[in-house]
């Protein structure tokens, strides 16, 4: 392989109900840098049926070029329709990089790509970096257990790939002026050749926690002790109007479901207000919310690592802490005292 033909960067431009999913939107700012530091163009590849208007989007989003596969034939997502489609137009215009959102599509694409271009996927990153001489895929990803953070490289094949999960790279500023070049793809691909079929898509209402949603998040850890220990952290975030989150030590207890989860295993999340009580601070849970807009530890070990990622740390009790500040946020809020201070 002649690493030297392949040029540029790319991201999947994953899209559902009409809009390209935000994923992938944060990836256009995180390829932007890659592509500008290594001063080539950054494109999106978007396929489907009626998306043309949605290359606009990428433009106002940092893309410089946009390739187009539109077609009936991609109307629902299917791994093959949709991997052939992008297996065509890398061996078409060779990009250098591709980026796919840690999404449930993304991932399946991400994988069946790299199986059919035997070449190298990080999956889950966290971090991406770009060696500028060489145009060497930097992709960061907690590993053992969140115990360190592996940079794991593709040398000898391109494109290098990697999916990266939602809310942990950052979209750009839109910028509605930004235009960028369409350039319109093909493959000659029949319904009757595809061996999957999308019989139907049934939408189920059922209520989510949507962590990576919230401005506020109340998490809660080991430290706790135990279940009734951890409705601590319910009451908190009723206080404060936020939302319950939880480690993986808290969900593995089982005092709370896996929907609550923040981490490498569970929920990214970039809320303006994280309070984290009894978490340690291990790796895992770190890059899940490191990107909030403002950390608060509670942690009765002052040496716990939490207290080097934090913005504010209260080396004490949580159960003669947090009680206190329930108190002060029901009195600011003209509400009666219940909690007087103790559990």
């Amino acid at each position: 392989m002649n690493l030297d033909e392949y040029k540029g960067v790319w991201v999947f431009l994953e899209h559902q109900d009409g809009k390209i999913v935000p994923v992938s939107l944060e990836l256009l700012g995180a390829g932007r840098k890659l592509a500008d530091k290594r001063r080539v163009p950054l494109a999106g590849i978007l396929i489907g049926e009626g998306v043309r208007q949605l290359a606009a989007t990428a433009f106002h989003y940092g893309a410089d070029t946009v390739y187009l596969y539109d077609d009936p034939v991609f109307r629902d997502y299917r791994t093959e329709s949709y991997m052939r489609a992008v297996i065509a137009c890398v061996e078409k215009h060779k990009p250098e990089t591709i980026l796919y959102g840690a999404t449930s599509t993304g991932k399946d694409l991400a994988s069946a790509v790299a199986t059919d271009l035997e070449t190298g996927l990080t999956a889950d990153t966290t971090m991406l970096d770009v060696d500028e001489a060489t145009g060497l895929l930097e992709a960061s990803r907690p590993a053992f257990g969140g115990n360190i953070m592996a940079t794991i490289l593709c040398k000898k094949h391109r494109p290098q790939m990697a999916t990266v999960r939602p809310k942990v790279m950052k979209a750009l500023p839109i910028d509605t002026s930004r235009k960028g070049e369409l350039i319109e793809e093909s493959i000659p691909l029949r319904e009757e050749d595809i061996r999957t079929k999308v019989l139907k898509i049934v939408r189920e209402t059922q209520t989510k926690i949507r962590l990576d949603e919230a401005d506020i998040i109340v998490a809660g850890g080991k430290g706790l002790g135990s279940k009734e220990g951890f409705q601590l952290i319910h009451r908190l975030a009723e206080a404060i109007g936020g939302t319950v989150g939880a480690s993986r030590d808290a969900v593995e207890a089982g005092w709370i479901d896996h929907a609550h989860q923040v981490g490498q295993t569970g929920v990214t999340v970039t809320p303006k207000l994280y309070v984290a009580i009894g978490i340690s601070g291990a790796i895992q849970h770190l890059v899940g919310m490191q990107n909030s807009g403002l950390i608060i530890a509670i942690n009765k070990d002052p040496q716990a690592p939490i207290f080097q990622s934090c913005h504010y740390g209260i080396a004490g009790d949580a159960f003669e802490i947090v009680p206190m500040l329930i108190d002060a946020f029901q009195v600011t809020a003209g509400k009666e005292v219940q909690y007087g201070g103790k559990i």
